[in-house]
């Protein structure tokens, strides 16, 4: 663990990146709306000059959004990002970022030309080294503040326009957790408690499963740039058929305290983190945003939560049910949607009947409701780091998914869905931007892989051999330590029978000169053609 914090300590400086960028916090850009940073590493805007980008105009898509949300100009994070910003890099060929001075997923090098597939396992598939990497860097990211991004605290109209903002440095983890709540929050429409709720651009509808797809993809992607861990994938828990919460250990995601059930057990590093963006309620009332800061504890009490919303996590046969489902969304495309295999699988539909359910969570909800603590709100969710191995694991059953039925783009709904998960809606509140229909296809295309879903020679490297490997480099030096060690005292016994056997033969020799031989130790005899040993006493 000293080894750890070392490690933390050395990085805690390290950049960072993600939400709004930095450059374009300005009451200038927000004035002429102009997002488009210099790349350092030419010195244009985009990186122009490299031919890696271009500032160019947002062009949004016009198709209708479905009536679950009646208002028109009221919230910041319609028809994203055009409130802020209507002008934007927009990258070539493989690069990516806010300035194009990053990689798509899925590509590495200086030149972005380097395709590689990355492979997220299981967490208990993990050596031990692993597992307190992974922790070692959910902490660093949680005590590391973002260079390269900041948050809003505020709505465009309560900046009067732009011309006074109102952003926030955040650490790389919080900035996660913060992005989370933005795109889940309530619609403030003016005053105290007056709000929308029947909104959320990431959740009850068509884009659950792409936006957190890509929220996925960043977070891997800032994890690696903070570190310089570029072999880093997020794990993920398969929680088929568990009757408790597996990674809830002190050695993994943190025990339950026992001196406070509700709270992180003392011996785990998650113990003395801080939440943000859990009291939404409290927003409301002031008509204000979450600005960031530390609101208590992680909270976390895995099984002693309502048993009429979950009875049980989620089974194999579960997932293998809702995997079936042939359509991925279907009318009205929300949280009554009947056969539905996004409804099914965020958890608003029966894993048995496929048909929408009230007073009731399951699959990727149930996990939510059984933490009972942070994870349980949606809007603060992010803030337990369950939930990225939870996320990874519903990933790779969207993974499922795809590559069973083969969907082409065109099941994705193009208009209609609630606001902000048609095909061509931007995901809020993401920049660089992203459309929703643009992830509806394999993690292969983006450059990774789960284990699970490899073919057997490759999932038998993956799951049972590399992790043997992998301890075998953490102790080569014991081992090439012991190896030599056990090789001079092989050579001392040896050195020492050696003499020994030595001298009983000069012993023998000195007896044999004094009585004279007897008997020849070698009878031959060339009548018979044959040799036969004789011993003597």
């Amino acid at each position: 663990m000293l080894l750890l914090y070392i490690f933390c300590i050395f990085f805690q400086f390290r950049i960072s990146s993600q939400q709004f960028p930095r450059p374009c916090a300005t009451a200038e850009v927000l004035r002429t709306k102009q997002c488009c940073p210099v790349w350092e590493g030419d010195g244009s805007i985009c990186g122009a000059r490299s031919g890696r980008g271009f500032c160019q105009d947002v062009v949004i898509s016009d198709r209708p959004n479905g009536p679950q949300y009646p208002h028109s100009d009221i919230d910041d994070r319609e028809r994203w990002p055009l409130v802020f910003y209507n002008r934007t890099c927009q990258c070539a060929g493989n690069f990516m970022g806010f300035s194009c001075g990053e990689c798509k997923f899925g590509y590495f090098g200086a030149n972005c030309a380097e395709r590689r597939e990355s492979v997220r396992r299981n967490i208990f598939q993990l050596s031990v080294t692993e597992r307190q990497k992974f922790i070692s860097y959910l902490n660093l990211a949680k005590n590391t503040i973002s260079e390269d991004y900041v948050i809003v605290t505020g709505t465009y109209e309560q900046m009067n326009n732009g011309t006074n903002p109102m952003f926030a440095d955040i650490n790389i983890y919080d900035l996660f957790v913060w992005m989370h709540y933005y795109v889940s929050r309530d619609a403030l429409l003016g005053g105290a408690n007056n709000v929308w709720t029947d909104i959320d651009f990431a959740h009850e509808s068509a884009a659950f499963l792409p936006w957190h797809r890509v929220y996925l993809l960043h977070w891997e992607h800032e994890i690696r740039k903070l570190t310089g861990d570029f072999n880093f994938t997020i794990p993920y828990w398969d929680w088929r058929d568990a009757q408790d919460c597996q990674v809830c250990t002190d050695e993994l995601m943190g025990a339950r305290s026992p001196l406070n059930q509700n709270l992180i057990s003392p011996a785990s590093v998650f113990s003395s983190w801080k939440v943000v963006c859990t009291q939404p309620e409290e927003y409301n009332s002031r008509a204000a945003l979450c600005n960031g800061t530390g609101e208590g504890p992680l909270l976390r009490n895995p099984g002693n939560h309502d048993r009429n919303r979950v009875n049980r996590l989620p089974t194999s046969a579960n997932v293998e049910f809702v995997v079936s489902l042939n359509e991925y969304e279907t009318e009205p495309m929300d949280r009554t949607a009947n056969m539905s295999f996004r409804n099914a699988l965020e958890g608003f539909a029966s894993p048995e009947t496929g048909m929408a359910v009230r007073g009731q969570s399951t699959m990727h909800n149930a996990l939510h409701v059984f933490m009972n603590g942070s994870m349980s709100s949606v809007q603060g969710s992010a803030n337990d780091p369950i939930f990225l191995l939870h996320h990874a694991f519903i990933d790779s059953i969207f993974e499922q998914w795809l590559r069973r039925h083969q969907p082409p783009r065109t099941h994705y709904p193009e208009e209609n869905a609630p606001i902000g998960h048609n095909d061509g809606y931007y995901m809020v509140p993401f920049i660089p931007l992203y459309r929703n229909g643009d992830y509806f296809l394999s993690t292969k295309a983006l450059g990774y892989e789960y284990a699970y879903l490899l073919d057997p020679g490759q999932r038998f490297v993956q799951e049972f051999l590399n992790p043997y490997l992998e301890q075998a480099r953490e102790i080569w030096q014991w081992l090439l330590g012991a190896g030599i060690l056990g090789a001079l005292v092989a050579g001392i016994v040896a050195a020492g029978v050696a003499l020994v056997c030595r001298k009983r033969r000069q012993r023998k020799k000195k007896r044999a000169s004094a009585y004279g031989e007897r008997q020849p130790l070698l009878n031959s005899s060339e009548e018979e053609g044959s040799s036969s040993y004789q011993t003597t006493l």
